[in-house]
């Protein structure tokens, strides 16, 4: 999943959802006052992209409710819908729809789905266009440091900062090796998946290999979480080989 976290309330749950269409390529405005041809209506998520010259429009209704989510409503949803022009509809919830509510979408452009499976719908594009291009750019500067192709300055500090800089490329060189797999170089070339998530649990990668990587990208389940701490240690680790670079004046 993009995030293994659930909203706090119903303005979380919107804002949730406009910053996972935003990061997927969206123009995206929460609270949307429009005019359609029945009169006024607020939308609670309004996305839109222009995909080769043409618009596509998106609007979300989003139900915090601790109970399914009845047919009436969906009805409503379906005229806005309808009426605002839009290409496709979604009811986010958290607890599901009543067996009317999904025989009332049926055959239509409304999609409902939990916070889990609009998630799903959007995860594909959103590592695409955010979680890929933002991990690449953020840390391409600990790949350099840690290729097997070691860079001129380092071969120019003092001989006592040699051991320093052997420690560093250790140190980050597992890290760095999961990292390229995420970025725009592997992906654009190899078209491989992403590492499962937590890493963990993954048969890939032995207890040994991860031992020096922080529990929270370890144990991280969902992709964002997982980016972010990522780029957390990743440009600490950055900062660590410029110290060494700074202090040698190379």
């Amino acid at each position: 999943m993009i995030t293994n976290t659930s909203p706090d309330n119903w303005k979380d749950l919107q804002n949730e959802v406009g910053e996972i269409l935003s990061q997927c390529g969206f123009t995206v405005e929460v609270e949307k006052k429009v005019t359609t041809a029945r009169g006024k209506a607020e939308l609670d998520v309004y996305a839109e992209e222009i995909v080769k010259g043409r618009k596509y429009t998106i609007i979300c209704e989003c139900k915090f409710w601790k109970s399914k989510i009845p047919q009436s409503i969906i009805h409503g949803f379906r005229t806005i819908l309808s009426d605002t022009g839009a290409n496709k509809g979604y009811i986010i919830c958290l607890k599901g729809f009543q067996s009317g509510s999904v025989k009332a979408a049926n055959f239509t452009n409304l999609d409902l789905v939990t916070w889990e499976e609009f998630q799903s719908a959007f995860c594909n594009s959103w590592i695409e266009n955010y979680f890929i291009p933002t991990i690449t750019e953020e840390l391409d500067p600990l790949l350099g440091y840690t290729e097997p192709l070691v860079q001129k300055w380092m071969c120019e500090v003092p001989d006592h900062e040699i051991e320093t800089i052997k420690g560093l490329r250790e140190k980050y060189l597992v890290f760095s090796i999961i990292v390229m797999s995420c970025t725009t170089y592997t992906q654009l070339f190899k078209r491989r998946e992403l590492p499962s998530l937590p890493l963990s649990k993954n048969d890939k990668y032995t207890q040994e290999a991860l031992e020096a990587l922080p529990a929270e990208i370890k144990d991280a389940v969902g992709y964002r979480e997982f980016l972010n701490e990522c780029i957390k240690y990743g440009k600490n680790g950055i900062n660590e080989f410029r110290e060494v670079r700074a202090r040698n004046n190379v």
